[in-house]
């Protein structure tokens, strides 16, 4: 089966744990606000790839990943082409290669149960807790998400939830209390990541005649963010 790349990353090190190979896949049917790569929305572009010529490539970087990394794919939103994905994580695993989905989790459930199946840690972003704001900032249904986590739950893969901190939008005591609340409520939680906004993306939106929604929103500061997880951490 063949996928669109938009493109790879020999050796992240922020996708998962230890060293990662990323394959960040194309198209995403979610505009979200905040969202730092515009160029993979298009279903259309990005490179056609086959999974046994990707495994390949990825095979040549296993030197340096080793037995403490493996690969993440990313996106994009990587369960719009849930067959791919599942062929790819079924041919890694038969080499012993850890695998990571970073998702929104957004995708028809038969199919990401069955990407399930080959995954070794899902990094789900939880980007609101309500319908409303999904609708308003991410054009997402938020139950679907609530119904992707509770497969994870269901299947017990591993759980990173990611959170992104946008001040003026996701800042607030509150809101972030909530955030903890929800993804503690999923037995197979191993890590919350809170990930600061920032505005490095708005030379790409530029570049392609988009407006960025979020022009105006200053970055999170780290020291800021730092804080107010302290405080929550104190409650």
């Amino acid at each position: 089966m063949t996928g669109r790349i938009h493109s790879v990353q020999s050796l992240g090190a922020v996708d998962g744990p230890g060293l990662r190979y990323v394959v960040f896949m194309q198209g995403c049917p979610l505009r979200c606000a905040y969202c730092h790569n515009p160029d993979t929305w298009s279903f259309d572009g990005g490179e056609e790839m086959d999974a046994d010529r990707l495994v390949t490539q990825i095979l040549r970087y296993r030197p340096y990943f080793g037995e403490n990394g493996g690969v993440t794919v990313s996106g994009g939103e990587p369960l719009s082409q849930a067959g791919f994905v599942e062929e790819l994580f079924a041919k890694l695993h038969r080499h012993g290669i850890h695998t990571a989905l970073d998702t929104s989790g957004i995708g028809e459930p038969t199919a990401a149960a069955r990407v399930l199946q080959h995954t070794d840690l899902v990094l789900a972003d939880l980007k609101f807790l309500d319908t409303a704001n999904y609708l308003k900032y991410c054009r997402a249904d938020f139950h679907a998400v609530e119904r992707f986590l509770a497969l994870t739950a269901q299947l017990n893969v591993p759980l990173w939830i990611r959170h992104v901190v946008v001040p003026g939008v996701t800042d607030s005591l509150d809101h972030l209390r909530a955030v903890q609340e929800k993804a503690q409520s999923y037995p197979n939680l191993q890590k919350i990541e809170w990930l600061p906004f920032h505005t490095l993306c708005l030379e790409k939106y530029e570049r392609m005649g988009l407006i960025f929604p979020l022009a105006g929103t200053p970055p999170m500061e780290q020291g800021r963010l730092d804080a107010l997880l302290l405080q929550i951490q104190q409650d």
